[in-house]
């Protein structure tokens, strides 16, 4: 039996993520009406600005500022990866919005959620059950559906 207290972090970590999902899909109308009238590198730029003064704020704000020196190899290693990654996947997006609809381009984005799903089992030795690969099976169907038709 599930405890209550597991239900309760269960719920907030939902709520969170409903939460990422809101802002993501305003992301994308906001970025769309954004670079209708600039280049899409430089709107990036610009957003990328807008979230390094946010986040440097929250930190200095919230006290949770690391040194640096502190920080293993390792951690650097992945989370410049993850900003390399970030950053093409930032580019590639902003691009399909100045080129196309935001209501087709977001769901091909949306497919990182079935690439997460197996890169997951793949190089994290994550386990998904019949029922998680169905849902990943119905995300890429509906985003294809949202996209294509």
């Amino acid at each position: 039996m599930i405890s209550p207290l597991s239900r309760l972090a269960d719920l907030r970590n939902h709520a969170g993520a409903l939460l990422s999902a809101v802002f993501a899909a305003l992301t994308a109308i906001f970025a769309k009406v954004g670079v209708a009238q600039i280049n899409s590198d430089f709107a990036t730029l610009i957003r990328t600005v807008v979230i390094l003064c946010v986040l440097a704020g929250i930190v200095a704000a919230t006290g949770q500022w690391q040194k640096p020196s502190e920080i293993p190899g390792r951690t650097w290693l992945f989370l410049a990866l993850s900003g390399l990654a970030t950053g093409a996947s930032w580019l590639a997006y902003f691009r399909v919005l100045k080129l196309g609809d935001a209501a087709r381009g977001a769901p091909i984005d949306k497919l990182s959620i079935v690439m997460v799903a197996i890169f997951g089992v793949l190089f994290l030795g994550e386990k998904l059950n019949l029922m998680n690969w169905l849902g990943v099976v119905f995300i890429a169907a509906g985003a294809l559906l949202l996209a294509v038709f």
